[in-house]
């Protein structure tokens, strides 16, 4: 159980700044962009620090896996790091979206070419968000051994100056929320013109059948495993659905509604801690479900695919879907360097700050029990086209 001290108490008690406060400070950072201290001012001791930390986050960013466990890691080390838990159980998700890729159902609707391109479109994005927020996380960790502000030093992370002013904002105030959603806000709006507006995702993947059908599917929930009490074996799931992808605004609001259900209910919180405690990331969904998926494939070979699943249930004598770790899906990748350049040139994301109402949704079982079964029929449906053709 993550616990608050008296100390974090205290100081989560201060009154946190006005967004008309934030705003302004945003106004004045974008015109005076870039904000940068001058290099020539470091000192060997901070020169030693960047080194470091550029080092360590590149020695976590080698896949799904190792990223995972890193934000889940530093959330145990950290808990007022909110997104850190957040970013774990997303990525968690990520990693199940890639091993699809090489499962028992995706195998059967995408080309090999395509699977390849779509793992790189997870992978790269994955990648990305670490390579940016893992620095923030190491340089705040750094602040708080020395008890002294060290985000001017963000920059020589190519860190958007949007977050250097949520950092010190956070370390003035110590509001968790408004760090989180501002992380939410900063990883979404990064990946913008990096992944989802890349004209190489766009005609490989976004502007793809293959990612209309997937899209069509509705194979794009995040979901959270939890356990509701510390004797159940088999996990309950809470989640969302994320519609229209390629839309900012979408999944910016799709974060803040993720944030909530796992933030501002006890139950889940705990639930879901309890879970990933006992089931390190392997990138199987057999890691939640091994009623329903198995890292072994029991499929015999060339056999015709025919329904397994009811209401996430297998049928009497049928298979568990095959769901490969990702060391056995996907061989490691050596990425090329971040695209330079600050994604924040409008002070009106700050509005995406203003906390609403408490999601109070999460009830995903029965739509992914659904999805699973509409999968098997397309690929049924697939195969009778197939044969017709014959």
């Amino acid at each position: 159980m993550v616990k608050t001290s008296w100390s974090q108490k205290k100081k989560m008690k201060k009154q946190s700044p006005s967004y008309t406060e934030i705003k302004e400070a945003l106004k004045k950072k974008h015109k005076n962009k870039p904000s940068s201290f001058p290099e020539y001012k470091l000192t060997n001791g901070e020169r030693k620090l960047i080194t470091y930390i550029k080092e360590t986050t590149q020695q976590w960013n080698v896949n799904n896996v190792t990223r995972t466990q890193a934000y889940f890691d530093f959330f145990l080390q950290h808990p007022e790091i909110h997104w850190a838990l957040l970013g774990h159980m997303v990525s968690r998700n990520g990693g199940w979206y890639m091993t699809d890729l090489k499962g028992d159902l995706l195998t059967r609707l995408l080309s090999e070419k395509e699977q390849q391109h779509f793992f790189f479109f997870l992978e790269r994005g994955n990648w990305l968000i670490f390579q940016d927020v893992y620095p923030q996380f190491l340089l705040y960790q750094h602040s708080l051994k020395t008890s002294s502000n060290l985000f001017y030093l963000l920059p020589f992370f190519d860190v958007s100056i949007f977050m250097e002013t949520m950092w010190n904002y956070f370390w003035k105030y110590r509001d968790r929320y408004l760090l989180a959603i501002a992380t939410v806000i900063n990883e979404q709006s990064y990946l913008e013109k990096r992944v989802i507006q890349h004209p190489h995702f766009k005609k490989t993947v976004l502007n793809t059948i293959g990612f209309k059908l997937y899209d069509f599917l509705r194979f794009n929930h995040v979901i959270f495993p939890f356990h509701k009490n510390k004797t159940t074996d088999k996990p309950s799931i809470t989640g969302d659905t994320l519609r229209h992808f390629s839309s900012l605004h979408e999944r910016i609001m799709l974060g803040k509604r993720l944030y909530s259900l796992l933030f501002h209910q006890t139950t889940i919180l705990q639930g879901v801690l309890h879970w990933a405690n006992h089931h390190p990331h392997t990138g199987s969904r057999k890691d939640y479900w091994n009623h329903l998926f198995h890292d072994i494939n029991d499929m015999l070979p060339g056999r015709h695919y025919q329904r397994r699943i009811k209401e996430c249930q297998l049928k009497k004598g049928a298979p568990r879907i095959y769901s490969p770790p990702l060391q056995f899906a996907w061989k490691n990748i050596d990425h090329p360097e971040a695209e330079k350049g600050d994604w924040f040139d409008d002070w009106r994301i700050v509005d995406y700050l203003m906390e609403e109402e408490k999601f109070t949704g999460g009830d995903i079982y029965d739509h992914y029990c659904k999805t699973i079964e509409k999968i098997e029929s397309t690929i049924i449906a697939k195969k009778a086209i197939f044969l017709k053709r014959e």
